[in-house]
Order: C-alpha cells, then sequence, then structure tokens
C-alpha cells in the first residue's frame, strides 16, 4: 500500500517535471495543493550556524520556496517571533499537525495570533530529514481549520521525503551547514544580529531577541527591520529599541 503511493507520487512528479521543469523541492510543494486539502505550501531548510560563543548557536534559514504569499509570510512570521510548527517539527524530528490553530494561544503566544491573521486556520509541519540528520521541514497551511486525512497524512509523509531527497540533490557540492546557496531572505538578519551585539555588547541570541522584539512591536517584517540596521538607519542602543 505504502510502496504503490510512493510510486504513485513519484510517477506523478515525474510527469510534473515533463511537463514543467522545475526544482524538485518547487514541484512537491506544487503537488501537495493537488494531493491534499491545503491552501499552500513552503519548504524551508534551517542550519545550525555556530556564534562567537560556543554555546551560542543559531538557526538560519533559507525558504526554498512557498507556493504563495500567506506560506511564505507564516515562514517570515515563525523567524520573527521564534516559535511555530515549522521551529518544532525541526527540533523534536516528527510532524505537528494542528487542526484547530486558535487554540493554540497557549503553545505558541506570538505565532498563533499573527498567523490566523494572515488566513491560517490549520498548520501541518513535517521534518526534513536523512536518518538522524535534520535539514529542514515542509510546511502546510488550510484557510479552514480540520485535520488531514489518514490518506492525506500518509501522502504527506512521503512527499516530505521526496522534498527531502530533492533538498539533498540540492546540497550537493555544499557543506550540510552552508545555507548561502539558498534563496533565502533572511541573511541579513544575520549580519544585523551580528551588528546589534556589537552595539549592545551582548550574545547574538539577545541581539536577535532585540530585533525580533523590535519587529514585532512596530509590525515590521524581521527581514526590513534587519535591512534598517545593516543600511544604518536603525542603532539598537541599552534605553531603547532604536531610532
Amino acid at each position: 500500500m505504502v510502496e504503490d503511493r510512493l510510486q504513485r507520487l513519484r510517477d506523478l512528479l515525474a510527469a510534473d517535471r515533463l511537463s514543467r521543469p522545475a526544482a524538485a523541492v518547487r514541484l512537491v510543494c506544487e503537488r501537495c495543493l493537488v494531493e491534499l486539502s491545503i491552501s499552500g505550501a513552503g519548504a524551508t531548510v534551517l542550519s545550525h550556524l555556530p556564534g562567537v560563543d560556543s554555546d551560542d548557536d543559531r538557526l538560519g534559514r533559507g525558504l526554498v520556496y512557498a507556493t504563495n504569499a500567506v506560506s511564505a509570510g507564516l515562514e517570515d512570521l515563525q523567524l520573527t517571533v521564534g516559535e511555530g510548527p515549522c521551529l518544532d517539527a525541526f527540533a523534536s524530528g516528527g510532524p505537528v499537525l494542528v487542526a484547530d490553530l486558535a487554540a493554540e494561544t497557549a503553545r505558541w503566544p506570538a505565532f498563533t495570533r499573527a498567523a490566523c491573521d494572515l488566513g491560517a486556520a490549520a498548520v501541518f509541519s513535517f521534518p526534513l530529514e536523512v536518518g538522524v540528520v535534520r535539514l529542514g521541514s515542509l510546511d502546510l497551511y488550510r484557510d479552514t481549520a480540520g485535520p488531514l486525512t489518514r490518506v492525506e497524512l500518509a501522502d504527506a509523509l512521503i512527499l516530505a521525503d521526496l522534498a527531502t531527497q530533492g533538498v539533498v540533490a540540492d546540497l550537493d557540492g555544499h557543506d550540510t551547514e552552508d545555507v548561502s546557496w539558498l534563496a533565502d531572505p533572511h541573511v541579513e538578519v544575520h549580519q544585523a544580529a551580528g551588528m546589534v551585539q556589537v552595539q549592545l555588547g551582548t550574545t547574538t541570541d539577545v541581539a536577535l531577541m532585540r530585533l525580533r522584539a523590535h519587529a514585532f512591536t512596530h509590525d515590521l517584517p524581521l527581514a526590513e527591520v534587519a535591512r534598517r540596521v545593516v543600511g544604518r538607519t536603525l542603532r539598537f542602543t541599552d534605553d531603547k529599541d532604536g531610532h
């Protein structure tokens, strides 16, 4: 049964590739829209980036593909607030299935309200992993509440594996800790965190929290706050977020 569904999805993706050449991960995300009762899909690669101190590691992120603006916004939101299903799936190594997002305010107090405002009513995240090595996540959302069916869940797990194979193929020739090759809209975030770390004389974790707090307080994307810091139009001080 599982082998039959795997072969079916492989055949469909092969046909997709013949009709419209594109990266494997993009084809998987778009196939998710056809096979599953969802409104959008995105794939993200996550990597531990070393900080200045040995215990000061943080997650770097590259958004590989998103099927629509809401999916891209959900990925950006999780980086901004530092919580959400993508991060939980990456940390746990297991799927995170939330059929009614509005009921998860205690679990993700910052993410849930903003994600609902974006239009997500249910979210489903699946880790991209090879053995014990986790590369990122396949993230799905629906604009109405409700769980995936058993068949849809089985297909989502298979599609996550196929997305992982696509990521591994793209990683060929790159170190698994190097996500610089990705279409990462958040590269400036890491540069800005380093600048804020110097400005405040603190750790990169604290610097990133200050960036996130400023973005959340001023209702700005984290990438925009980082852009202002790197462009030197925003500076952080000990007594306020910046000016």
